[in-house]
């Protein structure tokens, strides 16, 4: 009774499914089609049952469709297939991308009658990878240079110094405000040398305190301090071979500094609490978003020490400096974005974007990637709009905007109280600078400053007003 009821209902069971279904005869004839098929090709029931499965045009088909026997398809050799992606033609011409299982029916005496596949509609899978695959090809594209972005000239320049500082073993010294992407630069330097193949670690002197800053760089052995239970090797060792790098150099203790730069000179480093010289090979590369000189003109960095980093000096501009590459670290971010969160944002309105090239950045390229990172969390509509964006940003616009404004103001006001006295004086300059209560050489600046013609002719108000 309950295989005559499935039988009843099989094609509500069949049409309830999600995916397509089609059944063929032994000859590659459609004999019967689901719900669900009818939607994904656009062809009717009738259009399909009765035509060979070919009407569907299926490059799978055409792949696995034998000519030479007597079946139709190699399937009914094989038994079935699964997982084959393909693509098949709708009935309004659309390609589609599919993942196609098909296996074979038999009869109650196990002789092959056809075969029934399912088909699944994935283009909107293969589509998203397709996605990802355009961003990230475009994330290498021409305008980055291991992983750095820009296309001003001072950042081509830049790019020309860490190749020639690559294939030198000499110090580099990276300056920059902060956010302007030191650690990257430390890391393209490494990565275009010969030391590429070794170890490149980093130390954030800012990180730790004294002794354990020297023990982080230097290593110690068992016992010298409270806590030392082991030997354990420093960052330097470590970096044999490789790159070590020293990020925020301005805030080293002094102490440090004198190991520090016996390392530089010797190449040779002593672990906390020995004695005994240990020999490494390491190229130091620096950075910092202090003024060196300055901390040592006051006292807080040797100079000896900084001669010794500074063989090759690389300083990175400010964002606000290299205004033309905003655009394209904008569209950078936006696609990193959207690749971490999935989200359908499809662009960056222009309004966004000339706030952008108005704002002066003091965060740099790391404040511009932050800025992104709250759009997406704060954005619902498809394009990004300057409500998206940080407060901070809209803030400096207002601010800058009626600071525009009340400057403009005050010039108009200027001019027109200059043009009143000139008049009332008569073109008098002496005159109108009492009337002012400004000096003689107040009134000709300001009359070069609006564009005044000194041999323009003045009228006298007050004396024409008496006659």
């Amino acid at each position: 009774m309950f295989e005559q009821e499935l039988d009843h209902y099989w094609k509500t069971v069949v049409d309830t499914i999600q995916d397509g279904l089609m059944v063929v005869n032994r000859q590659g004839v459609v004999v019967s089609v689901n719900k669900a098929l009818v939607e994904m090709t656009g062809y009717e029931r009738t259009e399909m049952v009765g035509k060979p499965c070919s009407v569907l045009r299926c490059d799978i088909c055409e792949i696995a469709r034998d000519r030479q026997g007597e079946d139709w398809c190699v399937l009914f050799r094989t038994g079935c297939f699964n997982m084959r992606k393909g693509s098949l033609i709708t009935k309004d011409g659309r390609r589609i991308h599919i993942l196609k299982n098909a296996s074979i029916l038999s009869d109650a005496d196990g002789h092959m009658i056809g075969a029934v596949e399912t088909i699944t509609d994935i283009t909107e899978v293969i589509e998203k990878e397709t996605q990802i695959q355009a961003f990230r090809r475009e994330l290498r594209s021409r305008d980055g240079f291991e992983g750095i972005l820009g296309v001003s000239g001072k950042m081509q320049g830049v790019f020309e110094l860490v190749r020639n500082a690559a294939f030198s073993d000499a110090p580099v010294l990276i300056l920059g405000e902060s956010g302007t992407g030191k650690d990257m630069v430390a890391s393209a330097i490494h990565s275009l040398s010969e030391r590429r193949k070794k170890p490149f670690v980093k130390v954030s002197c800012a990180a730790l305190t004294e002794s354990l800053l020297e023990s982080e760089l230097f290593g110690h052995v068992r016992g010298a301090y409270t806590g030392a239970y082991r030997s354990r090797q420093g960052r330097f060792e470590a970096a044999t071979g490789g790159d070590i790098f020293l990020d925020e150099i301005g805030d080293l203790p002094l102490s440090t500094q004198v190991k520090l730069l016996r390392v530089l000179e010797e190449n040779v480093i002593e672990r906390v609490g020995d004695n005994t010289p240990i020999s490494v090979n390491v190229r130091v590369i620096s950075a910092t978003n202090k003024n060196l000189k300055e901390r040592v003109s006051e006292g807080l960095f040797r100079d000896d020490l900084f001669y010794r980093i500074n063989v090759i000096p690389i300083t990175l501009p400010p964002l606000r400096e290299r205004r033309e590459d905003v655009p394209i670290l904008a569209q950078s971010f936006f696609q990193r974005m959207q690749l971490k969160t999935g989200k359908r944002i499809g662009g960056i309105s222009d309004s966004v974007m000339r706030i952008f090239m108005e704002y002066p950045w003091p965060g740099n390229v790391r404040e511009l990637r932050s800025a992104f990172e709250y759009a997406f969390v704060s954005c619902h509509d498809p394009v990004i709009q300057p409500r998206h964006l940080p407060p901070r940003l809209l803030q400096e616009r207002r601010f800058r905007t009626m600071d525009s404004e009340t400057s403009q103001d005050r010039a108009e006001t200027k001019k027109a109280q200059l043009m009143d006295a000139l008049e009332r004086a008569g073109g008098n300059r002496s005159e109108a600078a009492r009337i002012l209560g400004v000096s003689r050489v107040t009134i000709w600046n300001r009359m070069r400053r609006f564009g005044i013609d000194p041999k323009q002719r003045f009228r006298d108000i007050d004396t024409y007003a008496t006659k």
